[in-house]
């Protein structure tokens, strides 16, 4: 299985944050799985790359071509995938993977594991999203979500779109056992023809 796995690019970050990584990378590679990740030589991304590859994961990673010409691609991948921006590489990310999961991470880990999410909503896809919610991390996006819920800007269905995992075990266990949900395609409320 292709897994990808979203995460930061700091490496100024909390120990705690590496060892999970470095957990999720190891399961990864024991279990004959593939990595896919954004294939960066700093921060959580390349400590999962690295610890994917001692264990025997093939990795993956993926980087636009600015990334590449500032010497961020990591050298512990196998295979290193140019795109021409940030849209093409998280599209190439998107069609490579069976499985989405993210770390702890910024902006740009936010809005790589939001954006599977909205897909998977929209049905693009039918793949498993999981959040490894290390130290907490991820505790006040969940509260957001709630807000969504209870304000009907987001169906309950939805909720069974992603999962929310205390370790990488528990993450990649999801993913294993994972069964799509069906989901409607109806709104909320559908505006009749004709009417403003």
């Amino acid at each position: 299985m292709n897994i990808c796995v979203f995460s930061s690019s700091s490496n100024a970050i909390n120990p705690v944050y590496f060892e999970e990584a470095r957990t999720l990378g190891k399961l990864i590679g024991e279990n004959g799985h593939t990595l896919i990740n954004g294939g960066a030589n700093v921060g959580l991304m390349e400590a999962v790359t690295v610890a994917a590859s001692e264990a025997g994961a093939r990795t993956i990673g993926i980087l636009p071509e600015r990334l590449i010409e500032r010497s961020l691609a990591s050298s512990n991948a196998h295979q290193v995938i140019t795109t021409k921006d940030m849209q093409e590489r998280k599209a190439k990310m998107r069609e490579l993977s069976d499985a989405f999961i993210a770390l702890p991470g910024g902006f740009g880990t936010l809005e790589e594991i939001l954006e599977v999410l909205t897909l998977r909503q929209l049905s693009y896809h039918s793949k498993p999203i999981v959040f490894i919610n290390t130290n907490n991390f991820f505790k006040y996006l969940f509260k957001q979500f709630e807000v969504s819920f209870s304000e009907l800007f987001a169906k309950e269905v939805y909720r069974k779109l992603y999962y929310s995992a205390h370790n990488a075990a528990e993450a990649l266990n999801y993913i294993l056992e994972y069964k799509p949900e069906e989901l409607d395609s109806k709104w909320f409320v559908v505006p009749e023809k004709g009417t403003k």
